[in-house]
């Protein structure tokens, strides 16, 4: 619906009957959402805006703008929620997950085709058609997207995951997304499933053969392309994959569960407090200390899970830590616990000594399970134009002298009447001069992948901050299988240092990562010596700093 630019009608402050009237329409809408958390989402005295506008289809639209931000939008009296609360609300809508190169079909207005999901091992969420749903990405809870189921969860098992599943209304990275502050998601981590989640009856026997391709059907596509991908794991080998990965328990480490959790529980924390938080990011909402820090901070092959812990929940965990005098936390609002200070010089955190990274750490986790980075096999290609099809059709002629196709597909005007004969370099120099470039991405195990122009290399600059600070900014991932997020998180834990994934300027659909300090050593070395990508592929590694050289 917000693929394309929208025209404005009217932006006005919301009266204050109007904003009574809003609260009990979102109350209404969304059961699940608490009395104390429709207050925060619609506050009682901040700003509060309507914005009534004309979608390019000519759609009626009232958007409600909390600050910056659109919070929710109205359309044929039904009111749906916007990623920006949806970030802050991850449990508000049931959620369905699909792959991270599906979001930029969906945010060209391409509804979400039922080949696009990801089946998680416990099943679909359980939904009627009509209802409103969330999408996700692997990896991540972050809402990207909301939809309208096409069908029930029923109905979708019924057709074994065949044709449209949902008709998408809104994306991040859409035209309603930019209208806001034009923040990221967020990273909140997948639920932990209990393995007795992984039983056989909640498991459909439908979909215990391999996953079929996905397709996806773009709406507003010129051309009308049918875009494919394939993935051929079987919810079978999802299943025992993750019930080999929620257990959280060390099979070398003869100590009770509990008093494992506990040691990784404070591990974890310690590490967020000593890495990744910082003071400008006070307060901090306790669920975004867990969900966005803690759960980053967790050994690769671990799974932190607090109810398996002494503590039960999270906020008895916090108290704990309060009564150690590490942190504190208030209730800045009624409900919601934050931590307001963190002592940074208290020996727990001084004397911590961060873990060393798993030689593993540099897979690329796809759903459930996490498979071992392999680089594209890369090609340049060349596409025949209109005016020189003639030319190709004649295969296995090989010809010097030049016949009437030869000379309409190489000469110029000036020429046709005066050059009769070609050298052979200089016949294939001007044939592929008149071509088109091209390339082709092959990803193990998966079709070859041919688009037009060139590929874009990996572009690694330096760029100055304020107060004088280096960042270490890398783009241009996506083209060879590498999810920025991914890229964030091994940096983060490999540099020790702030990591940040945003829109890359200038690109509708590409993000770009960004380290605090010259990190290009680091990355380089993943690139090359762990990820293997040629590098010719990749610019910018010359910026590394020197040995002995301050970064």
């Amino acid at each position: 619906m917000f693929a394309k630019a929208f025209r404005v009608k009217s932006n006005t402050a919301i009266k204050g009957s109007d904003r009574r009237k809003l609260r009990a329409d979102v109350t209404s809408a969304f059961p699940t959402l608490g009395t104390d958390q429709v207050s925060v989402l619609i506050p009682g005295k901040e700003e509060l805006n309507i914005v009534k506008l004309y979608a390019h289809k000519g759609d009626a639209v009232t958007v409600y703008m909390s600050g910056s931000n659109p919070i929710l939008f109205e359309l044929e009296k039904n009111l749906y929620p916007t990623v920006y609360t949806l970030w802050s609300y991850p449990d508000l809508l049931p959620t369905f997950t699909t792959w991270p190169l599906v979001l930029e079909k969906l945010v060209g207005g391409a509804d979400l085709m039922l080949p696009g999901l990801v089946v998680p091992p416990a099943g679909l969420p359980q939904v009627q058609k009509g209802d409103l749903c969330a999408i996700a990405l692997v990896g991540n809870r972050a809402p990207v997207a909301i939809g309208v189921a096409a069908m029930s969860t029923a109905e979708m098992l019924t057709s074994g995951l065949k044709g449209r599943g949902f008709s998408v209304l809104h994306t991040y990275q859409d035209h309603l997304w930019r209208s806001g502050d034009k923040s990221s998601p967020p990273s909140i981590a997948p639920l932990v499933l209990d393995p007795a989640d992984l039983s056989e009856e909640k498991v459909d026997s439908t979909f215990q053969e391999d996953l079929r391709c996905l397709t996806l059907e773009g709406k507003e596509e010129e051309n009308g392309e049918v875009h494919q991908a394939c993935e051929e794991k079987s919810l079978s080998e999802a299943s025992e994959d993750t019930s080999a990965g929620v257990l959280s328990q060390d099979s070398t480490d003869s100590r009770p569960l509990q008093e494992q959790m506990d040691e990784l529980l404070q591990q974890c924390f310690l590490h967020a407090l000593k890495c990744r938080v910082r003071k400008a990011d006070l307060p901090l909402l306790t669920s975004t200390l867990l969900g966005s820090h803690m759960f980053s901070c967790c050994p690769e092959g671990r799974q932190l899970d607090i109810k398996k812990s002494s503590y039960k929940k999270l906020s008895k965990f916090l108290q704990h830590m309060q009564q150690e005098q590490i942190i504190q936390v208030k209730e800045l609002s009624k409900g919601v616990e934050s931590v307001v200070a963190v002592d940074w010089k208290h020996p727990r955190i001084t004397s911590f000594i961060i873990p060393e990274p798993s030689p593993t750490s540099q897979t690329v986790q796809e759903g459930s399970r996490e498979q071992p980075y392999h680089p594209p096999d890369i090609k340049p290609l060349y596409c025949v134009p209109a005016s020189m099809t003639l030319l190709f059709q004649e295969s296995g002629h090989n010809l010097v002298k030049l016949d009437p196709i030869l000379c309409d597909c190489i000469l110029e005007k000036d020429e046709q009447h005066t050059v009769v004969k070609l050298p052979w370099d200089s016949l294939l120099t001007r044939c592929l001069e008149k071509l088109q470039p091209a390339y082709q991405v092959t990803f193990p195990g998966q079709e070859p992948i041919v688009k037009k122009g060139k590929i874009c290399p990996i572009e690694i600059t330096l760029a100055q901050r304020a107060s004088n600070k280096k960042v270490t900014v890398v783009r241009n991932l996506e083209p060879y299988g590498l999810d920025p997020y991914s890229v964030a998180a091994i940096l983060q834990q490999r540099c020790q240092a702030s990591t940040t994934v945003t829109p890359a300027p200038g690109s509708k659909d590409s993000l770009q990562v960004q380290i605090q300090g010259n990190q290009v050593h680091h990355l380089g070395w993943l690139l090359l010596e762990e990820y293997h990508l040629p590098r010719k592929h990749i610019q910018g590694l010359e910026k590394a700093p020197k040995p002995g050289k301050k970064k």
